[in-house]
């Protein structure tokens, strides 16, 4: 009676309004769902896509396609799988369960998690629409240049990747913060990092390369719409740019991007092998070192894909040498799990059927990755189907076989029932066979010299018996994945009912009802130990019962607990927002944005500008405290302070890696300036060159400044002296908007952007520079409006703390672009 009790009490706080109300949604489950299965329906799309290629590739000289469809088709699938399937699949996995697997109630920012889902499908939206038109990109999902500059591609197709992508990728950086801070923050009591679920250590990994890898690919796609909407030549060699900054910055993204697909696929199998082996994994240190290490070494590879570009011989060494060191952590993850099975007593279940598959594909698919990092064999290999084969057997088989695995794994939890048909175990062998059947065929291919891109070929090359192999082996391996969505299918419509946790796991999702309730826990657990279940088989009860922590109602608040990030001991309680349209109107507003800038229509993207502005304000009033409250009670004898009273709050966190994938942008800016100067020839031309010492130093003056005003109002806040608090605050905006025009003025003097590449990076330094001086100053108005309001005093402090943030990063970078700008190019010319 007193879970029942609980349970009508939390319910109505947690659960998502019915009808219209389901667009205002935060609920984690809710938010993953929806991306698990909007993902879902991209990779039926581009499944469909690569059936198509299959289609024109089955026979020599094939006019199912002309050239132009076929470059849209290929370039499409690539797209819609790499941006559209896999990143987030990943996302809707975390999204749904982090908060189950750490013992919370929801995840660290969930407004934020849902206007980063509205961004993915309006995003993908705006690419399936232009496929649909006859318009989609055509250049590759890789986008070279020059082929997609606008000499070579002059209508919209690219500029519908460059924008579609980027709205895209919002949501992919908004994910990896939102796991980032829940995973580090918002944990029960007693989990300290020693103590994380292996899942979750895995994604923490994942979403820090997704906040340093996305921010290159954004940027070289922004400075590729700058060239071809307005001619900044960033690209162009015959205005002192070079095509191989783009390739630099699509691999420093593309290289992180194959082990950010792969290293929640290994948390899945480090989650689900020792279940199914009935065993302890095996080496839990050494894993998180391996995938730690994993997430560092990728950053050094970029340059794998470029080995015949003709970059120097040293650099092909280091690189090579790179890409091959990277087997060492990917080899002690496999030998661990080769260790827990063979340390267990194995059950066959379908899971462990799939984990089998993913063996034998992916280590395949990393044998012949050593080949391709060793440079003369790359030389041979490049750019041939073998390449094709082997980015397939990576990914299909270290990602889409796991994920496979952690769907019928975790399926009777999602759903509340268990399979009865045996329609998975014919999935699998079937695209187990159909995929060996088509990828195989293409490493032959590709040794006897056959292209990747091509849409014909002729039959003399004596290429048309594996081609059709491939083709046949393709459409077989879709059977496969249609018959496990019709298992999907029936196991929700007509499957049994079982009983709790009924794979005897240890980890703290099996802790919940089956489907898990809105709330996910009607207490919350203290864990001491990695297997909380395992170590106390009644838990599941005893937190329904209500005798955890924030076991009752309090008003109408949504509750969760945040933990210090080390010891996982008790720091506040955090203060979650209900339902909200504001993250809808987000979305419009940030798609009124990219539709714009697509169509040319620039007052309409400056109108949607300050929509998003007005929609971030209002999220951000709509929350906090007025008044001091202190140390709470929370159950088992504890207490703690709310969120805004706390010097660690999850939004501080959330600002904190904001400006980490911010200064991923800036460094890739910073590459691209260096870059330049490096190997273009006179870099930067003399006649260019046109310091404003003047200037440069105002400027610089008044940043430091705002600065300073902004560190004195925070001091004054903590002293208790709202007076001079709010005078602080109103100057340190002031000076900071000050500063922001004064940076403009050596712009408004150079010359014209179009005219050199050193134009164009300049003119695009100062214009991050005074965007940031504009941001900072916008979030230092809002700390001095919340302050009036009485959102702040010497305990509540957090809008001060991330202002002063932002105000310390526009000073910073302020002054590198004062000094690119106004003093190295007068040292060296």
């Amino acid at each position: 009676m007193k879970a029942l009790r609980l349970h009508r009490a939390l319910d109505p706080l947690f659960r998502t309004p019915p009808g219209i109300g389901r667009l205002a949604a935060v609920n984690h489950s809710d938010i993953g769902l929806r991306f698990l299965a909007t993902a879902f329906a991209f990779f039926l799309i581009g499944g469909i896509l690569a059936m198509l290629i299959r289609a024109q590739l089955a026979t020599p000289d094939s006019a199912f396609l002309n050239a132009g469809q076929y470059n849209q088709i290929f370039t499409m699938h690539g797209t819609v799988m790499m941006f559209l399937f896999a990143i987030p699949a990943i996302e809707g996995l975390a999204l749904y369960f982090l908060p189950k697997l750490l013992g919370a109630r929801d995840l660290a920012f969930p407004r934020l998690s849902a206007y980063g889902y509205w961004c993915y499908l309006f995003g993908g939206t705006i690419l399936i629409v232009a496929l649909l038109a006859g318009v989609a990109p055509d250049s590759g999902w890789f986008m070279y240049t020059p082929l997609s500059s606008r000499p070579y591609s002059p209508g919209i197709n690219s500029d519908v990747w460059l924008l579609g992508i980027t709205f895209v990728e919002i949501s992919g950086v908004a994910a990896a913060i939102e796991i980032a801070v829940t995973v580090l923050k918002v944990r029960a009591p007693g989990m300290s990092l020693a103590r994380l679920p292996l899942f979750a250590w895995y994604l923490l990994v994942t979403a820090g390369m997704i906040i340093l890898g996305f921010p290159p690919l954004i940027l070289g796609s922004v400075l590729l719409e700058l060239e071809r909407a307005l001619g900044w030549p960033f690209f162009d060699p015959e205005r002192g740019g070079d095509p191989l900054l783009w390739q630099h910055l699509f691999w420093l993204f593309g290289h992180p991007e194959v082990y950010i697909i792969f290293l929640p696929a290994a948390g899945i199998i480090s989650t689900v092998l020792p279940v199914m082996a009935r065993a302890p994994i095996l080496g839990y240190g050494w894993i998180v070192a391996a995938a730690i290490g994993l997430g560092f070494l990728s950053f050094g590879l970029w340059v794998h894909h470029m080995f015949t570009t003709g970059i120097p011989h040293l650099g092909l060494a280091f690189f090579s040498a790179a890409s091959t060191l990277v087997v060492v952590p990917t080899a002690i993850q496999i030998f661990a799990w080769i260790g827990t099975i063979a340390s267990g007593r194995p059950r066959l279940h379908l899971p462990m059927l799939y984990i089998f598959g993913f063996f034998a594909v992916f280590v395949l698919g990393g044998l012949t990755g050593v080949m391709v990092a060793i440079v003369p064999f790359d030389w041979q290999a490049h750019d041939t189907h073998f390449i094709v084969a082997h980015l397939h057997y990576v990914l299909v088989g270290g990602f889409v076989l796991p994920l496979i695995a952690g769907a019928y794994y975790w399926l009777p939890l999602i759903s509340g029932r268990r399979r009865v048909y045996k329609l998975g175990e014919i999935a699998f062998w079937t695209i187990l066979g159909g995929f060996n059947l088509t990828f195989f065929q293409m490493h032959l291919t590709g040794l006897l010299g056959m292209p990747r891109r091509v849409a014909t070929y002729p039959a003399a090359a004596e290429w048309t018996l594996l081609n059709l192999l491939s083709s046949i082996g393709g459409f077989l391996s879709a059977i496969g994945f249609a018959l496990v969505a019709i298992d999907f299918a029936l196991q929700f419509l007509s499957g049994r009912k079982p009983r709790r946790n009924p794979w005897d796991a240890g980890t703290l999702e099996w802790a919940m009802t089956t489907p898990p309730q809105s709330y996910n826990f009607a207490s919350l657990p203290h864990v001491t130990g990695r297997e909380p279940l395992a170590e106390r088989p009644d838990l599941a009860v005893t937190l329904a019962r209500g005798e955890g922590y924030l076991g009752r109602r309090r008003g109408d608040r949504r509750e969760t607990l945040c933990v210090d990030m080390v010891s996982g001991e008790i720091d506040h309680v955090l203060l979650l927002p209900g339902p909200t349209f504001l993250p809808l109107w987000a979305g419009l507003a940030t798609g009124t944005i990219f539709l714009g800038l697509l169509f040319k229509l620039y007052p309409i993207a400056l109108a949607g500008v300050v929509a998003l502005l007005a929609v971030f304000w209002r999220w951000g009033w709509d929350g906090g405290l007025r008044r001091d409250e202190g140390a709470m009670p929370i159950g088992c004898g504890a207490q703690a302070p709310p969120h805004p009273e706390a010097a660690g709050a999850p939004g501080w966190w959330g600002s904190a890696f904001t400006l980490a994938a911010n200064g991923a942008f800036f460094g890739s800016l910073l590459f691209g300036y260096a870059f330049l100067w490096t190997v273009a020839p006179d870099w930067p031309p003399p006649a260019l060159i046109r310091p404003h010492a003047i200037s440069a130093a105002i400027g610089g003056g008044a940043l430091a400044l705002g600065w300073g005003l902004a560190a004195s109002a925070v001091r004054q806040a903590v002293a208790g002296r709202p007076g001079i608090r709010s005078r602080l605050l109103a100057a340190a905006a002031g000076q900071l908007t000050a500063a922001a025009a004064i940076l403009v003025v050596p712009v408004l003097r150079a010359p014209p952007a179009t005219s050199h590449a050193y134009a164009a990076i300049a003119h695009a330094l100062a214009a991050y520079a005074v965007l940031h001086c504009l941001i900072a100053a916008i979030l230092t108005m809002f700390a001095w409006a919340r302050a009036g309001a009485g959102f702040v005093s010497a305990q509540r402090t957090l809008e001060l703390r991330i202002a002063r943030q932002w105000q310390g990063w526009s000073l910073a970078t302020g002054i590198i672009v004062l000094g690119l700008l106004h003093g190295i190019p007068v040292l060296v010319r």
